[in-house]
């Protein structure tokens, strides 16, 4: 996001920096008690979810090396995982290079509405199912009867959940993100951070909250250090700004929503744009492929080229609409300077 970090936030890391760099009394814990507190009253004072237990929380440098130990651990190359496609380039790159086939859930349009429905195809092959709720690149918040039927599905073919939810707290009125851990608790593995919503990637913090025993087990046993430990700032910046920092939050997220907004009133009719229910990304169709390098060949413009975010994102592109006005302006109006 182009916008300066919480206060808050800033503040909690200056008085780090200014008392104690030693070793925090947390250290050599799987996760510090503090990130664990902090998860846990978010959790269920914002979505009405508290999390079973802290010795089912670990922390992890960011969610992609989560969800890489994870597939390591429980999956063998060649296992199909089950994906809302398109879907978040970087776990897509996971994917590949693991060597995990997808088995894709596909986006069509809802001829009922003016977002995206996904039908649930039969998932007996995969051996995960790999949730990214809110959906990134889609900006879609799925609905309790959608997230139900994933339920039942898993249940069903005695599926793992790994529930991306890192862009929780990017939900716009009148949608609610519900946690998947809500609906199938044992068979859930949530994985979540605050670098999306408050702008933290730097900080290198995550946590994953393990419901399904069998992997809690099989990661737990691996040698402590084997996947690194938290660190101090990432902490101390998550803390603050779970705990601390929805105002910031709450002022953040109006600028997003007249963003979404003017995107549906700017952008030229050759451009399909379906207003996000969630995230500040925008899934733009150029109904032709190449459309993100064109774009920065003839405009300057820099979106994420949609083949990078698997099947049937091929004639679509990704915009990061968390910026200023006159920036997002000035964006527009290049990209209206192509012909599509």
């Amino acid at each position: 996001m182009d916008f300066p970090v919480a206060p808050v936030i800033r503040e909690a890391l200056e008085r780090r920096i200014v008392t104690d760099l030693g070793y925090p009394t947390w250290d050599e814990q799987y996760a510090p008690a503090p990130l664990i507190e902090a998860f846990a009253e978010r959790s269920e004072g914002k979505y009405g979810w508290r999390p079973s237990g802290p010795d089912r929380v670990r922390a992890f440098s960011d969610l992609n090396q989560a969800l890489q130990v994870i597939l390591h651990t429980i999956t063998e190359p060649g296992d199909p995982v089950a994906v809302h496609t398109p879907t978040y380039n970087a776990f897509v790159a996971s994917l590949t290079e693991m060597n995990r086939p997808i088995l894709p859930i596909a986006a069509q349009v809802d001829t009922d509405g003016d977002g995206w429905r996904f039908e649930v195809p039969d998932l007996a092959r995969a051996k995960v199912l790999l949730l990214v709720n809110p959906h990134n690149p889609t900006g879609r918040a799925f609905t309790r009867a959608e997230l139900t039927e994933l339920a039942e599905a898993a249940e069903r073919h005695d599926l793992v959940v790994i529930s991306d939810e890192i862009h929780a707290d990017l939900v716009y009125e009148p949608h609610r993100h519900i946690p998947f851990a809500t609906l199938l608790p044992e068979r859930t593995i949530t994985l979540t951070s605050a670098s999306k919503a408050f702008n933290l990637g730097g900080v290198r913090c995550a946590v994953a909250h393990f419901g399904h025993e069998a992997t809690r087990k099989a990661v737990w046993s691996a040698p402590k250090f084997l996947y690194g430990e938290a660190n101090l700032f990432g902490v101390e910046a998550t803390v603050a700004a779970w705990r601390h920092g929805e105002p910031w939050l709450a002022e953040i997220l109006g600028l997003l929503d007249r963003n979404r907004r003017m995107l549906a009133e700017r952008l030229p009719a050759g451009v399909g744009y379906r207003v996000p229910e969630a995230t500040y990304l925008a899934w733009l169709d150029f109904g032709r492929p190449g459309a993100a390098e064109r774009l920065e060949r003839e405009a300057g413009v820099l979106l994420s080229g949609g083949e990078q975010f698997g099947p049937g994102g091929e004639n679509f592109a990704r915009l990061n609409f968390a910026t200023s006005l006159p920036v997002l302006e000035e964006l527009v109006g290049r990209i209206s300077s192509v012909e599509f």
